[in-house]
C-alpha cells in the first residue's frame, strides 16, 4: 500500500467488520484526517453492525455518521448487487471539502464485480464526471486476500474483538453463515 493523497480528508465506509475497521487503523497510521459513515440499507445485521461501528469509532476517536438509506436492498442471497456503488455515491454527501478520499475495505479473492479493480476504475470514472478528479475512491486492501487483511489487523492491533461479521444479525453470531465461516477460518489460520 502506498500513501497517495496525504493532504486529503478520508471518509471510510465503516460496516463494523474486520476489513473496514482495518481501514480506520491504516488511514490513522498514515496521519490522515479520518471520518466514517455507516449505512443502514435494511440488512438483517444492521443493529449489531452499527453497534460495532460505534465501538470502532469510539476506540479510534473518529466521527461516525449514521445514515438510513430509506429502502431495502432485498433478502440476502450471497451478493447485494450495486451495494458498494450505492454506498460510494451516498458517501459523497458527507465529504467535507472538494478534495477528498472515500476509502472502501474491499479485498481480492471474491467473485463480485464491486470488489474488483475494474469496479474501482469504473466508479472513479463516475466520480470524475461529478467532481473533476478531486474526489477519489481508494481501496488500500484491494490486492490483499481476506487472510492478509486479517493478518494486517493482528499485526497492527486492530481491535478485532470489537468487530462484527454475522449476516443474520444475532447478538451471538450464528456460526453458519458465510461471514461467520470466513471468520472462523481466519481465526484457525492464524492460530495454527
Amino acid at each position: 500500500m502506498t500513501k497517495e493523497y496525504s493532504t486529503c480528508s478520508v471518509l471510510i465506509l465503516l460496516s463494523g467488520g474486520i476489513d473496514s475497521s482495518a481501514l480506520v487503523q491504516y488511514h490513522i497510521s498514515q496521519g490522515e484526517k479520518v471520518e466514517a459513515v455507516f449505512f443502514d440499507y435494511g440488512q438483517k445485521s444492521c443493529k449489531q453492525e452499527l453497534l460495532s461501528a460505534k465501538k470502532i469509532s469510539d476506540y479510534y476517536g473518529i466521527n461516525l455518521h449514521h445514515k438510513e438509506l430509506g429502502f431495502k436492498l432485498g433478502d440476502y442471497k450471497g451478493e447485494y448487487h450495486c451495494r458498494n456503488s450505492l454506498f460510494i455515491l451516498a458517501a459523497c454527501g458527507f465529504l467535507e471539502k472538494p478534495t477528498s478520499l472515500i476509502s472502501i475495505g474491499i479485498h481480492s479473492g471474491t467473485p463480485f464485480y464491486d470488489s474488483s479493480p475494474n469496479f474501482i476504475k469504473d466508479i472513479q470514472t463516475i466520480l470524475n464526471g461529478y467532481f473533476g478528479g478531486t474526489t477519489r475512491v481508494i481501496a488500500p486492501f484491494l490486492d490483499y486476500s481476506k487472510c492478509q487483511v486479517y493478518e494486517y489487523s493482528i499485526k497492527n492491533d486492530v481491535p478485532i474483538e470489537l468487530t462484527y461479521s454475522c449476516e443474520l444479525g444475532r447478538i451471538k453470531p450464528c456460526g453458519s453463515c458465510l461471514s461467520c465461516i470466513d471468520r472462523r477460518l481466519l481465526n484457525e489460520s492464524t492460530s495454527s
